[in-house]
């Protein structure tokens, strides 16, 4: 049976986990070494995260191939992203607010479970006509995920102590990254060799082994008691969500740090044109998948040592942060400038893992500067309306992307504009940034 969660207990940590050594540095690899070691319940929790990881780019690439085989179209690839971005901005209120009143643990669990069902559905798709079933199937199981995320970016300083905090994110960062990469190139090559129906089996099992994995974490569940009587207002959440954002409105370096993944996603439409390169401008393969699979794992492995690299060659700081981000937007400028003009399939997978060593220092660096900030009570509310703003401009970028193509617009051309883009958000948290850390 898995342990007891606990009903009263207010700490951010469990009681049981041993001591860990003052200081462990992100920037070396022992240091993780020493995280697993030391608190095997956050090991638990990992691994669960790691599972389900690798079936989702599993599920990513293998509905890329059946749009490409069943439509063709930049539009339809355009239209499945959206549907992945955009039930969290729907849905993120109530979900922050059941993130942050709930059970996490319960809540992650019951989210890997549904989503089982949901994934298996993709095996009925035979023919052209059913494509809206595409987009129903994606809709529904990012709705899921939707409740998924807070619950479990806000479970992270429940499981570790503050001094493991950069090693969790860049950990988790890291891990995403590495999983994007070995599930998008295992997904690609079970395609192109199996078809797309046994990757999305895979993805299935995945979901049932992380929630037999979640099931044996210890996760604290604070109940926080409330003056006087519920209201209408209490049970519905409604003043749980003004109180979160009246916490946002009356923290403004908050408020910033939550803005810093949107202003990658205005961009974001880069992630279409990793389908489009790899499937139709360098196609690898009778199947298909096998290109697009190989620019998405490079996405992933230039992600995995960005925040490891970054924190070891300009610090681990708050300043320090605060600036990488700043720099980060640049080099995926950059990259993504070189990528639109790359010559080959090669050079592409290069450019993307550059730009991608950028994204992950985006992401990363502001988790750990909010999970740090935000106080726990607020935590998952917080999350949630970051991930909401994030998939509503993702959402917009990538409608607008696929558009694009469909006017005849030449792809190197789309991506040269989607690489320009990360010059505003760049320009803006630079000069927040040098604001604030000369205050």
């Amino acid at each position: 049976m898995p342990p007891p969660e606990s009903g009263s207990s207010v700490a951010a940590t469990p009681p049981s986990a041993p001591p860990s050594p003052p200081h462990l540095p992100a920037g070396e690899w022992r240091s993780y070494v020493l995280l697993f070691r030391n608190n095997k319940n956050y090991l638990r929790f990992w691994l669960a995260g790691v599972i389900s990881q690798v079936g989702n780019w599993f599920n990513y690439i293998a509905v890329f191939v059946l749009l490409n085989e069943l439509t063709g179209s930049g539009t339809a690839i355009s239209w499945f992203l959206i549907a992945k971005f955009l039930p969290t901005a729907i849905l993120a209120p109530a979900a922050g607010v059941i993130a942050d009143r709930f059970s996490r643990r319960a809540i992650m669990i019951f989210c890997d479970v549904s989503r089982i069902f949901v994934v298996l559905g993709f095996l009925l798709i035979r023919e052209p006509g059913q494509v809206w079933l595409v987009f129903a199937l994606a809709l529904l199981q990012e709705s899921i995920w939707s409740f998924y995320d807070p619950a479990r970016r806000a479970s992270v300083p429940n499981v570790c102590r503050p001094e493991e905090l950069h090693l969790a994110n860049a950990l988790s960062g890291a891990t995403w990254s590495v999983m994007l990469a070995v599930g998008a190139a295992l997904g690609g090559l079970v395609t192109a060799a199996w078809g797309w129906q046994t990757a999305i089996v895979l993805d299935a099992l995945t979901f049932a082994l992380s929630a037999a994995l979640l099931a044996t974490v210890i996760l604290p569940h604070i109940r926080r008691p409330r003056a006087g009587k519920n209201t209408w207002r209490d049970y519905t959440g409604l003043n749980d969500l003004v109180a979160g954002f009246r916490y946002l409105a009356g923290h403004g370096h908050v408020a910033a740090l939550l803005l810093v993944k949107s202003g990658w996603a205005i961009s974001g439409g880069l992630l279409v044109m990793l389908a489009i390169f790899g499937e139709q401008v360098f196609q690898v393969g009778g199947q298909g998948g096998g290109g697009s699979g190989i620019l998405y794992s490079m996405r992933g492995l230039g992600a995995a040592i960005g925040p490891i690299l970054v924190w070891r060659l300009l610090g681990e700081s708050d300043r320090d942060m605060y600036r990488s981000i700043g720099l980060a937007f640049f080099m995926a400028c950059l990259s993504y400038l070189a990528f639109s003009q790359a010559p080959s399939l090669a050079w592409a997978a290069l450019f993307v893992f550059l730009g991608h060593v950028g994204g992950s220092v985006q992401w990363v660096f502001s988790t750990t500067l909010l999970q740090k900030a935000v106080a726990d009570q607020y935590r998952g509310r917080i999350f949630a309306a970051e991930m909401a703003l994030l998939t509503l401009v993702l959402s917009i970028s990538t409608y607008l992307t696929g558009a694009a193509l469909d006017w005849g617009f030449d792809p190197r051309d789309v991506t040269v504009v989607l690489a320009l883009l990360f010059l505003l958000p760049g320009v803006a948290w630079t000069l927040y940034a040098k604001r604030r850390l000369h205050r």
